[in-house]
């Protein structure tokens, strides 16, 4: 068994730097009372990261298609649509479900087939005044495309409700 030789420049560093980390350990560096002493100077008017106003509250709601179809960001409000049953708020993607975008017609509606076969059609929505689309009749991949959305409406936007037929609230 090798012995322990200070001799070794290798060794004598090893053990300079133990007998240094253990006085470390055991003898802290007191700290300047100088700086503990400071106000930071960001903190002076209070906390900057507060908000100004808290959000509004989103309460959840059932909504049925005649419900639904006032908010549809024509009168600059709030911008809902429904995927499956779930209503999500999508005002914060005014660009793209406003009455202007690309996907508006969705607005105040019940999008599940539309986002189902991936067609803007006006076709693709159900009349507010008939019962829900049961989507009896979607293909596999159609059914893959609507989960696809509802995982990305979930992930992006706030759900505030659910969709029921007109008669049952």
């Amino acid at each position: 068994m090798p012995s322990f030789d200070l001799g070794a420049p290798v060794n004598t560093a090893l053990l300079l730097y133990i007998l240094y980390a253990v006085q470390r350990i055991i003898f802290p560096p007191s700290s300047t009372k100088s700086k503990s002493t400071q106000i930071p100077t960001e903190f002076k008017h209070g906390y900057s990261w507060m908000p100004k106003a808290h959000p509004p509250t989103v309460l959840f709601t059932t909504y049925t298609p005649k419900t639904l179809s006032p908010f549809d960001g024509k009168d600059s409000g709030r911008i809902l649509l429904a995927i499956d049953g779930t209503v999500f708020d999508v005002t914060a993607g005014r660009n793209f479900y406003g009455p202007n975008g690309m996907y508006g017609n969705f607005a105040g509606r019940d999008a599940t087939r539309g986002m189902a076969k991936q067609s803007f059609d006006i076709e693709m929505l159900t009349p507010i005044d008939q019962p829900l689309d049961k989507c009896d009749d979607f293909t596999p991949e159609e059914i893959e495309n609507m989960k696809g959305w509802f995982d990305h409406f979930s992930n992006k936007y706030i759900v505030c409700g659910k969709l029921v037929e007109n008669d049952a609230v």
